[in-house]
């Protein structure tokens, strides 16, 4: 092969190389624009990244920003996530689903109005009058679960008999907070809490706040086991606290069972010593 061949296939190489660089080069130029261009395009706005269900107050851990195309995302949507943080759903928002002004109850309004979001659906709300010692100390806060005692007179014509009883379990709590009442012709702030029940339930719980004292018993939240209980009144009370006949029997019979057991036997050493003569010797040998 002659030297001119060589360099004819060496310089078509070199073409070939510097077309295909230009090529790339362009390529990928092309492809940085178009992203530059698709990112122009788009905005960041608040979005669920959890399912937030009617009546939940977003919080931080729920909501953040995602790039939306310009020209889709919905025009009350949020381009930024404080304005949302806090606010209440009045519709449920599934993941990935912006958050729009019109799903939120408007931010000039009072949040502690919405209670009727909350309470689920077939089941009514009902405001329980608490102190701090009956409200576990203040620990008794929304989504807590809770059992329900009366204490009551056993009948009418006993009102000095009382009986308590748990009548019902594991309720769900809604709300918990201070109203204020007149009382003598001045305001007296109750604290309170608000508790789901059925009708039925509710009803009950009506004639136990006149005719009783209701409390509420803080519980698991993961618990939701149904415990039948017979309730309890002053004389079971009382008798709780005395020992039983049997526990009482045991000390009496240990008592008489060590009194029986025979005392020890002393052993006296009764051995001896004899005077042994053997073939005109005499010697002394002790004997037991």
């Amino acid at each position: 092969m002659d030297k001119k061949r060589i360099i004819g296939i060496v310089a078509v190489a070199f073409v070939l190389a510097l077309a295909a660089g230009v090529g790339a080069y362009r390529f990928l130029s092309e492809k940085g624009r178009v992203a530059e261009a698709a990112k122009l395009q788009t905005l960041g706005i608040a979005v669920a990244v959890v399912d937030i269900p009617l009546g939940s107050t977003i919080n931080p851990n729920q909501v953040a920003l995602s790039p939306w195309p310009k020209d889709l995302h919905p025009k009350d949507a949020f381009p930024a996530l404080k304005p949302v943080i806090g606010r209440v759903a009045i519709r449920d928002f599934l993941r990935g689903e912006p958050i729009v002004e019109s799903k939120l109850v408007p931010a000039n309004k009072n949040n502690s109005g919405l209670l009727s979001l909350k309470v689920p659906a077939g089941m009514r709300a009902f405001s329980v009058k608490v102190n701090e010692v009956v409200g576990v100390g203040g620990f008794i806060v929304p989504d807590s679960r809770v059992d329900v005692v009366v204490t009551t007179a056993v009948s009418p014509d006993r009102q000095q008999e009382q009986v308590a009883k748990i009548f019902l379990e594991d309720v769900l709590v809604l709300a918990a907070g201070q109203v204020v009442e007149q009382k003598d012709n001045k305001p007296v702030t109750v604290n309170t809490v608000t508790i789901a029940v059925t009708p039925a339930d509710a009803e009950k719980l009506a004639l136990a706040s006149n005719d009783g004292k209701i409390q509420l018993v803080l519980r698991n939240f993961s618990d939701a086991a149904k415990v039948e209980t017979p309730g309890s009144d002053k004389g079971g009370l009382i008798g709780s606290m005395r020992p039983s006949r049997q526990a009482a029997a045991r000390p009496a019979a240990k008592r008489a069972k060590s009194a029986k057991k025979p005392a020890p036997v002393q052993v006296v050493n009764s051995s001896y010593t004899v005077e042994v003569i053997r073939g005109g010797k005499r010697s002394e040998e002790r004997v037991d």
